[in-house]
């Protein structure tokens, strides 16, 4: 999955700045570029994400209740003045522009309606969770001048504030029925604690002292190593502590016995909405939950097909197990070996993408074991680069112990969360600068998740999947993913709690019992996100079918895949008009 930047999905407090009132202009062009330049004033995290360093001294508190007022003001400026464009001028893609800034306008309103800000933190996407990345001298916030130093000591100096507003915002979900459920709270304590460190210099925060630049001055780099350690001492241990007390001591004995979001105040509309959010669609929860189901169905015939291609004598839940408890599949003693691995499946797809894609990638692409404090929690994940490509895209892939880690889904999972999936989807977009600046780091769970799990499907073109077992393990990812689309909904309709839903899980794919629990807990705090891959990829799957059966041999994967790339993230409609535009070119 790509690593969301959660402070850009709510509503924000911009701290130490004037409100700004949108530069709404007298066209298309002007506006778009008025609320690109606001947007990043008001996120000063999300510029920093992009490469945009103007604000990196700067922190939004995204779930501060004082600015939601003005945050609506400032969208609802910008959705009245796109009422005023004559659309009949526009250009083709100018008219792409103006629906999808329309459309990220009308959801950021809707989305206003609820109180997410009242859960602030969750065991999978936190701030809590992104800062100690942030600080630890190998994310995004750059680490390279005494400026740089200085920035991130003034950026973290706004910590306190971000946590006092988190517990006042919990006290309040918990006096009016916004609250996490317990299973998710108990995960989120040792995330917290994990933080603090009994000496300064060994907290995650002092990394960007460790590898100082040997250019800095001697002075400087005495002043920085004790403002470090203050920090750490006065700012960062002292509330992770308070956080967890919190947790621990407050917050847990409130928490929810309820699985699903339903069970909250205005769970069933919200609920609505994110699926809408992550999907793009207007799809109904039942008819999201019988897709899966017959995915499910699908996908189990073809997993008993490899079972019985290699032999195996026994059901496929005995298959798992032995898929799962055969020494052959953990083939590894140490976590290099498993990112050695996953290099060199990197340099097996190589010469095969050349055929597939006429777009590559510019900026750098590296892998790296997930830190340890977030790991347990983590699933592997992508966190792009720059768009100035001065910092890459990092695949993470948590390793809690290698020996135990499963080669067999090694090759589906980098092909979504590498290359060619969220790593040549998200360069690409952000690179091409043809497209106005909102819209080269735009994304929708449908069109980017979407993506990456067809980007899985690929393995069969580039001759990846001719070990069974890398196939089943394709397959096995693949049936997550349609599993997704049942568990997800039934735990937040109320038709499975918890527990049914991790042995639903269990009894249908190769997954640990660990990794089944991380999985459904990843659903409950993220209602609707999982929904986005398989939506995506069978739009795209069927998309693709429709013009090779149209085109005959005029069709081409790469120009199909250079139309569905060149665009960057789009609403699933808009990118299917997209491609029909496509098709009638070709012909």
């Amino acid at each position: 999955m790509k690593k969301i930047l959660l402070w850009a999905l709510l509503p924000v407090l911009w701290v130490g700045c004037k409100n700004v009132a949108p530069k709404t202009g007298n066209n298309l062009g002007q506006l778009m570029s008025g609320y690109w330049e606001d947007r990043m004033k008001m996120f000063p995290v999300e510029a920093t994400g992009y490469g945009d360093n103007r604000y990196n001294d700067q922190l939004t508190i995204t779930i501060a209740e004082s600015f939601r007022d003005s945050c609506k003001r400032m969208y609802q400026r910008y959705a009245d003045a796109l009422s005023g464009i004559d659309t009949a001028t526009l250009s083709p893609d100018d008219l792409v522009s103006y629906r999808l800034l329309r459309y990220e306008l009308a959801m950021d309103l809707e989305g206003m309606k609820y109180p997410a800000h009242l859960i602030p933190i969750n065991q999978f996407w936190a701030f809590t969770l992104d800062l100690p990345q942030l600080g630890s001298g190998t994310g995004n916030q750059p680490f390279k001048t005494v400026k740089d130093y200085d920035n991130w000591l003034a950026r973290l100096a706004i910590f306190p504030a971000w946590a006092d507003t988190a517990v006042a915002n919990m006290r309040k979900g918990i006096a009016t029925g916004w609250v996490l459920p317990e299973a998710l709270t108990t995960k989120i304590i040792p995330q917290l604690t994990g933080v603090v460190t009994a000496t300064d210099t060994a907290s995650i925060f002092y990394g960007p002292i460790r590898t100082m630049p040997e250019s800095f001055p001697a002075s400087e780099k005495a002043r920085l190593s004790e403002a470090y350690k203050k920090a750490i001492a006065t700012v960062v241990n002292p509330n992770y502590t308070k956080l967890a007390d919190f947790f621990k001591n407050e917050y847990l004995p409130k928490s929810r016995k309820s699985t699903g979001i339903t069970a909250i105040p205005d769970g069933g509309p919200y609920y609505n909405y994110c699926i809408r959010f992550w999907t793009t669609t207007n799809l109904t929860p039942d008819s999201i939950y019988n897709l899966g189901l017959a995915e499910v169905n699908r996908m189990e015939n073809e997993m008993t097909k490899v079972k019985d291609q290699v032999g195996f004598k026994g059901t496929l839940p005995e298959f798992f197990k032995y898929l799962d408890k055969d020494p052959r599949f953990c083939p590894f003693k140490k976590p290099q070996d498993v990112l050695d691995s996953f290099w060199a499946i990197k340099k097996a797809e190589e010469p095969v993408l050349r055929k597939l894609f006429t777009d590559t990638p510019k900026t750098a692409f590296t892998i790296r074991q997930t830190e340890a404090f977030r790991a347990a929690s983590a699933s592997a994940e992508y966190s792009q680069g720059s768009a100035d490509g001065t910092r890459p895209g990092i695949f993470y892939v948590p390793i809690l112990d290698a020996t135990k880690y499963n080669a067999t889904g090694m090759v589906t999972l980098f092909l979504h969360e590498a290359i060619p999936g969220h790593h040549y989807q998200i360069s690409i977009q952000q690179e091409n600068k043809e497209l106005p600046s909102f819209r080269r780091f735009l994304w929708y769970g449908a069109y980017g998740e979407g993506w990456a799990h067809y980007s899985e499907t690929l393995g069969n073109e580039m001759g990846l999947y001719n070990d069974p077992y890398q196939y089943f393990g394709h397959l096995s990812d693949g049936i997550l993913r349609a599993i997704r689309l049942v568990v997800d909904v039934a735990m937040h309709t109320g038709k499975m709690t918890r527990e049914e839903a991790i042995q639903y899980m269990m009894a249908h794919q190769l997954i640990s019992e660990h990794d089944a629990v991380s999985e459904v807990e990843r659903y409950m705090a993220i209602p609707g996100q999982a929904l986005s891959y398989k939506i995506g990829q069978v739009t795209l799957l069927s998309e693709r079918a429709k013009y090779q059966k149209s085109m005959g041999d005029k069709f081409s994967m790469a120009a199909f895949h250079h139309t569905v790339l060149k665009n960057g993230c789009l609403p699933l409609k808009v990118l299917s008009e997209q491609l029909e535009e496509w098709g009638k070119g070709v012909k």
